[in-house]
């Protein structure tokens, strides 16, 4: 990997952050421990905590069918809103298929949609022009989909837009002063940032990709921030700050979540998975991946937390276990 940065908060609340390698291939320019990175699906741990404040508010019913709240809006190749229910998006338990032909359209990489700009229905129509892949609850299979619903289900009851819903009831009562969603067609990173690469194939060389339009992501990846707010979200998440106690215990309690990561074992929740670490503890945290970007990240009941951010998105499983691998060795260390 080209660079790396390291955040991580200890059994005694203090936060140190670290960095290596270069903020760009070919200098000796040092990576910027305030760096903000894109964290790709990390956006759908916030996405889920604001569907939770609205169930908290009365306003939308876990086990209500998500038809109620889009009516017709999930409909095609037999897909069926009205057979699929809130807690099954969250959980992605729908059986909505991802929209992965928006890319294989594209020519088949991911940097052939770097300059693309997608409004969310034509993320979901993509998506709904193919059968599901199970019946709605019956297996677990992760979708970017289903959090393009939950967006526009957020936009559909809040009458606003799913950004702004984010930085008010999230980002700003815990003072994620980094923390923030691009605006529409913004491609270039705010603030202090190292570059990001990509490759298309193992072997191939990196490609810069820092600057990109992540709309591919919408609710379900489109946040940019450090790893230093994204450990005072989980932090804030799992000390209470964002949602009452039984909200917060439906959250956490996960389902097996096979092909969730590169190590096995891991359950997901309502948009936060979970992992039973090495040295005892099980701890709580989402990950993601972006075009120049991964991050992977994880928080304990007791207040530590670790998250690494890598600035080029691995182009093999073993890459990627190191990845996660290295923020439970800094979990379980501190």
């Amino acid at each position: 990997m080209p660079g790396a940065i390291a955040t991580v908060r200890d059994a005694r609340g203090r936060v140190r952050t670290y960095v290596a390698g270069t903020a760009r291939i070919g200098t000796d320019a040092p990576v910027d421990p305030r760096s903000r990175v894109r964290i790709a699906s990390n956006t759908k741990m916030f996405t889920a905590t604001v569907v939770l404040q609205l169930v908290e508010e009365g306003l939308v019913d876990l086990d209500a069918p998500v038809e109620r709240y889009l009516p017709g809006v999930v409909r095609g190749s037999g897909n069926d809103g009205r057979d699929i229910t809130v807690r099954e998006l969250l959980q992605q338990r729908s059986g909505l298929p991802d929209y992965d032909s928006l890319v294989v359209a594209a020519g088949g990489s991911l940097s052939a949609v770097r300059h693309t700009y997608f409004e969310p229905r034509e993320l979901l129509d993509a998506a709904l022009a193919e059968p599901p892949h199970f019946r709605p609850g019956s297996r677990w299979e992760y979708s970017n989909t289903n959090y393009v619903v939950l967006g526009l289900l957020v936009q559909r009851v809040t009458g606003r837009p799913v950004s702004e819903e984010i930085t008010r009831r999230v980002v700003r009562p815990l003072r994620l002063r980094d923390t923030y969603w691009p605006g529409v067609g913004e491609q270039r990173l705010r603030g202090p940032h190292p570059r990001g690469y990509l490759a298309d194939a193992p072997g191939e060389p990196w490609q810069d990709s820092t600057v990109m339009d992540p709309s591919l992501g919408w609710a379900a990846g489109q946040l940019v921030s450090t790893p230093a707010d994204l450990g005072r979200f989980m932090q804030g998440l799992l000390g209470g700050e964002l949602l009452p106690g039984d909200l917060l215990q439906q959250m956490m309690r996960g389902v097996r979540a096979p092909g969730f990561d590169a190590d096995p074992g891991w359950r997901y929740g309502l948009g936060l998975a979970s992992h039973h670490l090495g040295c005892g503890v099980t701890a709580w945290g989402h990950g993601g991946d972006i075009q120049g970007f991964e991050t992977r990240n994880l928080a304990t009941a007791d207040g530590r937390w670790a998250v690494v951010t890598v600035t080029a998105l691995p182009t093999s499983l073993d890459v990627v276990a190191e990845v996660s691998d290295s923020v439970e060795d800094l979990v379980c260390a501190s």
